[in-house]
């Protein structure tokens, strides 16, 4: 078996292009284009099988929180799989009991019974299934099974997950999805889809969802899904009104506010969880990516006392939550967890996060080129616009300029796909949180060279 010392590259390309099916991937590219045959990863370094080092500015795929090499996290899992490798979530497992514990004392507000799966996408489909069964129970005689989200916003590629994510490129494909989603207005007030201007708006893409609850009737709504800042749709930050009046929105009519804190979660964006940027408390949060930062797959949703006691019942009720995931709460994915978090903690990471991002935020904001658009993000969450030069999204042909040169200079980075129509031309950062200003220095002259190259 081939090691990283021997590893041929050329021999690793040739078994993947007769075999792998990559996401989200012309593979007819691969004519034209060799991918990265990566090798071994240390800090916020991964080097590929040819010797090259990169800095890895998307942490993998927005998931390795911690950064690469985390012995901590794999002797965790080598002791968890010496003294219990697997047994399923029929019966108890100690790892995963401290770890449902740990959530609750760090979390927001009362959110205190985790569910656990493998995936962002199966702890959103776990939310909207505890949300329609909640609805049914809180409330007999109703049909609250509608949910709302967010057009750009992405909750997952399972069908409901998908049915709330609002992404043209994500969905067209696979309809007609699951009945019952509805869409309104990110809150994108560099590109405001209503037209209007903040703060004179009125923040008018949140009442645009109450008044979508009055049409429909509260009674048929269950649930909001939303992330806090929306990711791979462009990374869109809402006005800091915006989550305090949604609560609201949902207390008012007696309907779930969900947030989707997959990539958020764990101190990407300078707190510990983003909803804390609001003191906004949902009513269940969903939970991946940074749990484990990606050393091993793990997935939570997390709901309220309020929530969970209403699957209370005798057995003859069946009130029970019927569903069922055998690899979620593994035993050594929550001890990888357990590990990971307990760095996050030690080293509050989420404040590195802030102040580097702050940090990266202004030099990247600094750059002069006609074709830099809008800078945004909080913490270790960016976003950066490519304009043309009439202020519209660059096109793509000099948009892959922009990306081919920055990844030149030795930095990886991500961007919107399959999110609009058109061109995606917004570039993404969410380095490992122990990201060095000396390592943002050189994500900023990266981005310059980049910019240069249009």
């Amino acid at each position: 078996m081939e090691d990283e010392k021997t590893l041929d590259a050329d021999s690793v390309r040739s078994r993947d292009r007769a075999h792998v099916w990559h996401p989200l991937f012309q593979h007819s590219q691969l004519d034209s284009q060799d991918l990265l045959v990566m090798s071994k990863a240390d800090g916020c370094t991964i080097t590929d099988a040819e010797g090259r080092t990169f800095l890895d500015a998307y942490a993998g795929l927005w998931n390795v929180n911690v950064g690469y090499g985390r012995s901590e996290i794999t002797r965790a899992v080598y002791e968890q799989l010496e003294r219990l490798p697997f047994y399923p979530m029929s019966q108890i497992n100690e790892p995963a009991a401290r770890l449902a514990e740990q959530l609750s004392e760090i979390l927001p507000g009362d959110l205190k019974h985790t569910f656990f799966s493998n995936s962002g996408s199966e702890a959103n489909e776990t939310a909207l299934k505890i949300a329609r069964q909640y609805g049914r129970q809180k409330h007999p005689g109703e049909n609250r099974y509608k949910v709302i989200a967010r057009y750009q916003g992405y909750h997952g590629f399972t069908f409901g997950a998908l049915s709330a994510t609002g992404q043209l490129g994500r969905r067209v494909k696979f309809e007609p999805l699951v009945p019952g989603f509805f869409h309104v207005d990110p809150p994108y007030c560099y590109r405001c889809p209503l037209k209007l201007s903040y703060p004179d708006c009125g923040i008018a893409c949140v009442e645009e969802i109450e008044e979508l609850i009055r049409r429909e009737g509260p009674e048929t709504v269950a649930a909001v899904i939303a992330e806090p800042i929306i990711g791979g749709g462009g990374v869109i930050v809402p006005p800091d009104e915006y989550f305090p009046r949604l609560r609201q929105i949902c207390d008012q009519h007696g309907v779930l506010l969900i947030f989707d804190e997959v990539i958020t979660g764990f101190g990407r964006t300078g707190t510990l969880f983003a909803s804390q940027h609001w003191d906004v408390v949902p009513d269940i949060v969903t939970l991946a990516k940074g749990i484990t930062s990606g050393y091993l797959p793990l997935a939570a949703c997390v709901v309220t006392p309020e929530i969970f006691e209403s699957f209370l019942g005798d057995p003859d009720e069946h009130r029970e939550l019927a569903q069922v995931s055998t690899y979620g709460g593994h035993p050594a994915c929550c001890a990888a967890a357990l590990a990971n978090i307990d760095i996050i903690l030690r080293e509050r990471l989420w404040e590195n996060a802030k102040r580097v991002g702050d940090y990266l935020l202004r030099g990247l904001q600094s750059l002069g080129s006609p074709f830099r658009g809008e800078v945004r993000g909080k913490g270790l969450m960016i976003g950066m616009e490519l304009v043309d030069e009439e202020g519209a999204l660059l096109d793509v042909e000099r948009a892959g300029r922009v990306k081919s040169r920055i990844r030149e200079e030795g930095v990886l980075i991500g961007g919107m796909s399959h999110a609009v129509s058109g061109p995606e031309s917004v570039l993404i950062l969410s380095p490992p949180l122990i990201l060095t200003e000396t390592e943002a220095d050189r994500i900023i002259d990266a981005f310059r060279s980049g910019l240069a190259a249009v």
